[in-house]
């Protein structure tokens, strides 16, 4: 592809993505120009990445490395017709597994043995081609694929004929509030006469929070947001006023605002429905934290999976621009503010914050060591820069609107508010849920809003923060300490159902909140299938860049992998505990004990389902090896005495011969 067979428009496409980022951070426009160009010619060329590389005045390895590195660019063609499979928990618990080999067979393709994550297979015809994906952030109506561009939910295993004919999402209706349900955030999601446009946004009362907003000073905001004590809703649940805080109010350099909207987390999807039925509310919530923190630029770095959501977002854009809600001197305010969607491509690891910012940046995301990179010191361009998920901002919104002391009423004590949990796995009615927290349990969640266990099952384990989270044992007690109203604390034992579905409790049980992701797990579960599954993605989403994460979840990997088929020796359970042990604590960022946890906690909560699979004799540690295949086959492992050196004997307790 030469320079002169570029088509017009498309350069025209490429120069408006390049004009979003500052003239000295040109490189910025990596991905989305990767992105025009897999859309424009169907995969990445070695031509393409040349072109792209002088546009971006780097050499041609700065571009190579993001298409080795992000999963979504290819390198090959696909078929006419590309299916994306979700293999993550939920979605394997759903029957995803059963529906990747009904596709297989229907479209004629024979898929190779190199491990679930097997580049992308094409039918003989050239006209299907189907690979497995993580998470595509639509657990509540699990098993789902993509087909092209469009997001296909609750999808039959055993009906995948109907999903090669369609072509258009079937989508799904949103049941009304629960009444144990408090909406506020999601209090539009699922209306009948709800549209994402501007007009219906202002009929409801949209953009009065900034209108206010702008009338006031921006301590006044931030106090506000401090009062609230909002604490961060994707998944650290961090203080977002202290957080704010951080930015110095006589700040010389560029302040930039950035929404995570890289929802990855197998168990976790509520930002999808924000993002694609209420868009305009995510983008006030972003308008008024930048008037609040004198930032002039926003970036909304949103999923690559999510490419209806990205067009949606870029619409109400250009829409909150021609009302002049952003753009220059937003409201007579002589305040300019401009915002940009930025398109991920696939990797969990855009989730933590620096290495988000390290994408956005246009390298691969390697998360930066903290201290010094501190985001609000040292963030986007070494600039100070605030990092909110896209719940976290749209609760800003309805902070201006109550008022922070107000606000606070909702929820408990340090656990603030409302949020979303999405509920998935063995329930009845999985879905999602906006609560206010602490004041729903466990019990209440599973049993009463989500409709309880299915059929004939009973509840075995719950993960309760998304899939990093540890998990929780159905039988087993814990013990929280309650604070009464003569300021005393009181330790109380209680059982899983009776857990108050907030920050602290659920930290004092052993686990944590989390992205508020529940995963329920019946009597019918097989625990080391569950954590192999988890085991898998973390293996698959490392960024490679520490060696405890990079080997370790590949090591944690492989042990399930050969437990699972009937390799397991008596070692195996206690070497995964120690593998994961010496993983958490030893990585530059939080993946490590989001990869670690799991197997910490499935080992420690359900040693009978791992010792029953770990049943062989270790084989000698010299050789002859045994091949992880070889222990898989062989009925028992004959053990050695080690090999005999009389070498050993002469060097004594010196250790000189």
């Amino acid at each position: 592809m030469t320079a002169a067979k570029i088509p017009a428009e498309f350069k025209r496409q490429v120069n408006a993505a390049i004009a979003q980022y500052p003239a000295e951070h040109k490189r910025s426009a990596a991905l989305p120009l990767l992105h025009l160009w897999q859309e424009h010619f169907g995969f990445i060329t070695d031509e393409g990445v040349k072109w792209i590389a002088e546009n971006l005045e780097l050499q041609p390895i700065n571009i190579l490395e993001l298409v080795t590195f992000y999963p979504m660019f290819r390198q090959k063609s696909t078929g006419k017709t590309h299916i994306r499979v979700c293999r993550t928990l939920s979605c394997a618990m759903a029957g995803s597994y059963r529906l990747m080999e009904n596709l297989c067979a229907t479209a004629g393709i024979a898929r190779g043995h190199g491990g679930t994550h097997d580049p992308v297979v094409v039918s003989p015809d050239s006209n299907i081609s189907i690979e497995f994906v993580e998470c595509l952030a639509s657990c509540g109506t699990a098993p789902v694929c993509m087909v092209n561009d469009d997001l296909h939910e609750n999808v039959d295993p055993d009906s995948v004929s109907d999903l090669l004919r369609s072509q258009h999402s079937v989508l799904n209706l949103h049941p009304a509030a629960h009444p144990l349900e408090r909406r506020v955030v999601f209090k539009n999601i699922g209306r009948s006469d709800w549209t994402t446009d501007i007009d219906c946004y202002l009929r409801d009362g949209g953009y009065k929070e900034l209108k206010k907003a702008v009338t006031m000073s921006r301590v006044e905001i931030l106090n506000e947001v401090k009062t609230s004590a909002l604490r961060g809703r994707g998944g650290a649940g961090f203080p977002t006023g202290v957080k704010w805080s951080f930015i110095k109010p006589d700040e010389k350099k560029p302040v930039y605002l950035i929404c995570n909207a890289d929802e990855s987390e197998p168990g976790t999807f509520k930002d999808r429905y924000i993002i694609h039925q209420d868009p305009h509310q995510l983008l006030e919530g972003i308008l008024i934290s930048c008037y609040a923190l004198n930032a002039h630029t926003a970036y909304i770095y949103i999923r690559g999976e999510f490419p209806e959501g990205a067009k949606i977002l870029e619409r109400a854009i250009e829409e909150a621009r021609e009302n002049n809600f952003l753009g220059k001197n937003i409201l007579g305010s002589k305040f300019d503010v401009e915002v940009y969607i930025h398109r991920g491509a696939g990797a969990y690891i855009c989730g933590e914050e620096t290495g988000l910012i390290e994408s956005l940046e246009g390298k691969r995301a390697y998360p930066r060591i903290k201290p010094p990179y501190f985001p609000a010191v040292l963030g986007l361009y070494m600039c100070p820069t605030i990092v909110n998920n896209v719940e976290t901002l749209c609760h800003v919104k309805h902070i201006v609107a109550m008022g922070g002391a107000e606000y606070s009423k909702l929820g408990r004590p340090g656990n603030t508010g409302t949020r979303i949990v999405c509920l998935s796995g063995d329930v009845v009615r999985p879905g999602y849920f906006e609560i206010e927290v602490g004041k729903v349990t466990m019990g209440q969640l599973i049993y009463e809003m989500a409709g309880g266990m299915k059929f004939g099952r009973q509840l075995r384990a719950v993960i309760p923060g998304g899939s990093s989270a540890k998990v929780l044992r159905a039988d087993e007690s814990f013990k929280i300490k309650e604070k009464q109203p003569d300021g005393s604390t009181i330790e109380r034992e209680i059982s899983i159902d009776e857990i108050p579905m907030d920050f602290d409790s659920l930290a004092a049980c052993g686990s944590m909140a989390g992205s508020g992701g529940v995963i329920v797990l019946d009597d019918s579960r097989d625990m080391l299938w569950a954590l192999n599954n988890i085991n898998e993605f973390y293996a698959h989403e490392s960024c490679g860049q520490c060696t405890p994460c990079r080997e370790g979840a590949l090591w944690m990997k492989k042990i399930s992998d050969r437990m699972l088929l009937g390799g397991g020796v008596m070692q195996d359970p206690a070497t995964l505990k120690t593998v994961a042990d010496n993983i958490a604590g030893r990585t530059i960022c939080a993946f490590g004990e989001a990869c670690a946890w799991p197997t910490q906690s499935f080992v420690e909560k359900f040693p009978e389902d791992f010792a029953a699979r770990a049943t062989k004799s270790a084989p000698p540690p010299l050789p002859p090896e045994y091949t992880p295949e070889e222990l898989i086959n062989e009925e028992t492992i004959p053990t050695v005495p080690l090999a005999h050196n009389p070498g050993w004997e002469k060097a004594g307790a010196s250790g000189t011969i």
